[in-house]
């Protein structure tokens, strides 16, 4: 077993273990961590508990210390200058004539190294602006380039469900999002109607989607010859959360239809999840348009000096 606290850098965003040692730490406690970049402060967010070994990555890292007041009062005088950084990265930008969006500064605790994330169409040649921008600031300098999923996570918004965006609330990291997902889910292949604000396929996608996936391997596919106790049928559609089916019956020239739960039927040969009516085929070439930008966004393009 291994003795850790959970810590957070950024609300929202992905927690991180810590080994505490023998620190005496409590949930909201603001510590100062070790870090592959270096000592970052964060907060407390998982009390100090015990995990199996298998669950915590090793080596773990260290909790260094409770931040001090000095500390505290070396991040709001950072934070207080970010806002001019932006400025005089917004204006460098133009003087190199990039092609890239600023979307945010971010000074480490310290003082020790800025971030700059932007957005961009392609790989941006920046070189040059880390150079002229370190000799400005006299620190490390980080150009980072994030996706659009990022950038709205950082401006924030509402869902069309009426709430605060899932990445600006609790998502902690983006999870790959497909176009499978929202078939197999039986939800309309409509771009606008499963793409969020930055959009991408909506990460709510992903929620179920186990639950779906378990049922699928045992539900009988649409197009199925199955067997009831009223004689063979097709399976014309399938009520996946309900495990129920609708099986369409031949009674001479005409057709019938009936409802059965998938454990009073017996599968004599399965069909294919591959049916698109031919609205959808439509919307498939912009969603597999969707699919690609999304993998693209994670290959972020960063460099520093």
């Amino acid at each position: 077993m291994k003795k850790i606290v959970g810590v957070r850098f950024k609300k929202p965003g992905k927690i991180y273990f810590f080994d505490p040692e023998d620190l005496e730490v409590k949930m909201g406690d603001k510590v100062v961590v070790e870090t592959a970049m270096g000592d970052e402060l964060g907060e407390i967010v998982v009390n100090k508990r015990e995990l199996p070994d298998e669950k915590v990555t090793n080596p773990l890292k260290k909790v260094i210390r409770v931040a001090t007041a000095e500390d505290l009062k070396n991040l709001e005088y950072y934070k207080s200058k970010e806002s001019e950084a932006l400025k005089i990265c917004e204006e460098k930008i133009k003087k190199h004539n990039l092609e890239m969006n600023l979307t945010d500064v971010e000074y480490k605790f310290d003082g020790s190294k800025i971030l700059f994330y932007f957005t961009a169409d392609g790989r941006i040649d920046f070189r040059e602006l880390v150079k002229e921008l370190a000799s400005i600031f006299k620190t490390r300098i980080e150009l980072r380039q994030i996706g659009v999923r990022d950038e709205v996570r950082r401006i924030g918004g509402n869902g069309v469900c009426g709430r605060e965006l899932c990445c600006c609330s609790f998502l902690g990291n983006f999870e790959t999002v497909s176009i499978k997902m929202a078939k197999e889910q039986n939800i309309s292949l409509n771009p606008s109607k499963i793409s969020g604000n930055c959009g991408r396929l909506m990460c709510c996608l992903k929620y179920e989607q186990e639950a779906y996936e378990e049922k699928l391997r045992r539900l009988p596919k649409i197009g199925a010859i199955v067997k009831t106790e009223d004689g063979e049928g097709v399976v014309d559609n399938v009520e996946i959360l309900k495990e129920q089916l609708k099986v369409k019956f031949r009674d001479g020239d005409e057709y019938f239809y009936k409802k059965y739960n998938a454990k009073d039927v017996k599968i004599i040969k399965n069909g294919s999840n591959n049916n698109v009516n031919p609205e959808e085929a439509e919307h498939m070439k912009e969603l597999k348009e969707l699919e690609k930008l999304e993998k693209m966004d994670t290959k972020n393009n960063s460099d520093e000096i």
